[in-house]
């Protein structure tokens, strides 16, 4: 695989921040970016737990991540922890407005291949959401904000003449608290319109930013919430050399 190098040197200044709501002024102000590079590429590890299901048992997870802006696009690579063994793996990816997820265990059984329309607009809100690790991508030409009130605003991204839209939610010292939208779910081999949410529990500095650094994802359905995963970020790093993708 070739290695992706950053190319884009300019600093993110207080102008391009004028026309944005003003929660997401505070957000982006708390971030930390006013001054900083735009971030064309970036690597991320995270661990924690996660399930496939309610009926499912928890499972420690331990996950990479990388990412480019321009143009939009991931290849995450994890671990789940069964019986005490690290036996199954997931590499999913995102890219030209496409998702795949793909699992195997032991590396010989796959046990998850999706793709298709509504696995693509899945994998392109999961790319929307994590921008909150690498905050001046919301800045970008394929972001659209909408005002809501003081605590929220919508947030549109468009790519490969697809768009998905979700409502951030913020607090008054511009923290992102939480993440919502209508995501196709995956359940027993079809996919249903369902509520997806990101709550934010801690925050911290990692590559020279104020980040989320845990919280749950959460399918919040008719008959109740059902969190999937719990995750903790420890490594974030800024336009280094990446694997290509």
């Amino acid at each position: 695989m070739s290695n992706i190098q950053p190319v884009d040197q300019r600093l993110i200044a207080a102008e391009m921040l004028r026309d944005l709501p003003a929660p997401v002024q505070r957000y982006m102000a708390y971030t930390g970016v006013l001054g900083k590079p735009w971030i064309d590429t970036v690597r991320i590890k995270y661990a924690g737990r996660f399930r496939m299901a309610a009926d499912k048992p928890w499972m420690p997870i331990r996950a990479e991540q990388f990412y480019t802006t321009n143009p939009p696009a991931f290849h995450w690579k994890a671990q789940f922890k069964m019986a005490g063994l690290w036996l199954m793996a997931a590499d999913d990816t995102y890219k030209a407005g496409h998702g795949r997820m793909f699992g195997k265990v032991a590396g010989l059984f796959t046990v998850v291949d999706f793709r298709g329309e509504e696995l693509d607009q899945g994998t392109m809100l999961r790319y929307l959401n994590e921008m909150t690790w690498f905050p001046t991508a919301f800045l970008g030409d394929n972001i659209a904000w909408q005002a809501v009130d003081d605590r929220s605003a919508d947030v549109t991204f468009t790519d490969c003449g697809k768009s998905v839209t979700a409502r951030m939610f913020f607090d008054d010292a511009g923290r992102l608290t939480d993440f919502v939208a209508q995501r196709y779910r995956e359940h027993k081999g079809s996919f249903t319109l369902d509520t997806w949410a990101t709550p934010m529990t801690k925050f911290g500095v990692l590559g020279g930013l104020n980040l989320p650094v845990r919280g749950q994802a959460v399918w919040r359905l008719p008959a109740g919430d059902l969190p999937y995963a719990d995750l903790e970020l420890s490594e974030v790093e800024y336009n280094g050399a990446i694997e290509g993708f």
